[in-house]
């Protein structure tokens, strides 16, 4: 990251916190936006900070609320000039930002944490963006899946790296069916639903808001396998930061954390604004389907204002799960995967 030449008053600091971070955790409730306008006693100035965040997977509507934080002036008020740009699935995700090719980055739970463990990657997971996961295999009614034992002797199409691809085995375990029976091609993100359409795969890795893009590809209403039927309690997408970023100013960490989640609050009240925000930015997109996936992901995000609060035995019991279903070679302590000190 570098400094930029700019300075913004950024109002009320603490205030913001305390009203952002208010609740201890996650919940079911709609999340409240905070208004930007909300009224405040103190300012201070903060130098803005050039940073590069990286969605999880492509700018799809599910990613949009980054993109509203940008265009409502969150991430400004907070201090930093945000560039985003498109992640391609959990694990290319966490090499960039341990790499600090990026600052900050969302990918799933899960596959962060595992990769971390096995890999030694030096990264820490900060928050949760959604409280239960998105993860699933999706299909088109019609193409004769409609249970995971239905997999067995089909292709699945995703990025690798990809949530779907590095807990499928996990799952697969879980759900009683043979991975070796499943076979997976890789595809970049925008390539998985002409894919799907033309049938060149039976299935491809997708996030269960993804009704509309399957609709909008095939013509026929999508069909999904959640991972969550069979395993229970997982996350969702989480905010990633380099261990070198954490030590360095951890401060910047929870502002930009904050700046974060105002734009998810505001986009769960919003989806169709939402949708007209991720289009002026990224005008291949349909503002239609982006509304939709943000309607969908309402109910799996849990209350935004909380800031995506890490819950301690939650998180111990994803680890001794993917440890027991062989995901993770040696099971990690918490404190390895997450950062719990930060965000409150």
């Amino acid at each position: 990251m570098k400094k930029s030449s700019r300075t913004v008053l950024v109002a009320g600091i603490a205030a913001l916190g305390m009203a952002l971070g208010g609740c201890s955790a996650p919940s079911a409730n709609v999340p409240t936006a905070v208004p930007s306008s909300s009224p405040v006693e103190t300012a201070e100035a903060l130098e803005i900070i050039d940073v590069t965040y990286l969605t999880s997977f492509n700018t799809f509507g599910r990613d949009a609320y980054a993109f509203v934080a940008l265009e409502k002036g969150y991430f400004e008020e907070a201090g930093f000039n945000v560039e985003i740009q498109p992640g391609t699935g959990t694990v290319d995700v966490l090499k960039l930002v341990a790499s600090g090719q990026a600052d900050f980055g969302v990918g799933d739970f899960q596959a962060a944490a595992l990769t971390i463990a096995n890999e030694g990657f030096p990264v820490r997971i900060v928050s949760v963006i959604h409280d239960k996961s998105l993860a699933a295999i999706a299909t088109a009614e019609g193409y004769g899946i409609a249970s995971p034992k239905d997999l067995e002797g089909k292709i699945i199409a995703d990025m690798p790296g990809s949530v779907n691809e590095v807990l499928f085995p996990v799952y697969a375990e879980a759900a009683g069916i043979d991975a070796s029976k499943v076979e997976f091609i890789a595809a970049a993100p925008p390539a998985l639903p002409q894919l799907l359409a033309s049938k060149q795969v039976d299935a491809i890795g997708q996030f269960l808001v993804a009704d509309g893009l399957i609709r909008a590809a095939t013509g026929a209403a999508g069909v999904f396998l959640p991972f969550s039927d069979y395993l229970k309690n997982l996350y969702g997408n989480a905010l990633l930061v380099s261990e070198d970023t954490l030590a360095a100013d951890p401060d910047m960490v929870v502002r930009f954390n904050e700046a974060l989640h105002r734009g998810l609050a505001y986009s769960i009240e919003n989806p169709d604004e939402t949708g007209e925000i991720l289009v002026k930015y990224q005008p291949t997109q349909n503002a239609e389907v982006a509304a939709g996936e943000v309607r969908a992901m309402a109910p799996y995000v849990g209350d935004a204002s909380a800031n995506g609060v890490l819950d301690e035995n939650r998180v111990e019991s994803i680890l001794s799960l993917l440890f027991e279903g062989g995901a993770i070679k040696s099971k990690p302590v918490v404190n390895d995967i997450v950062n719990l000190s930060l965000v409150k």
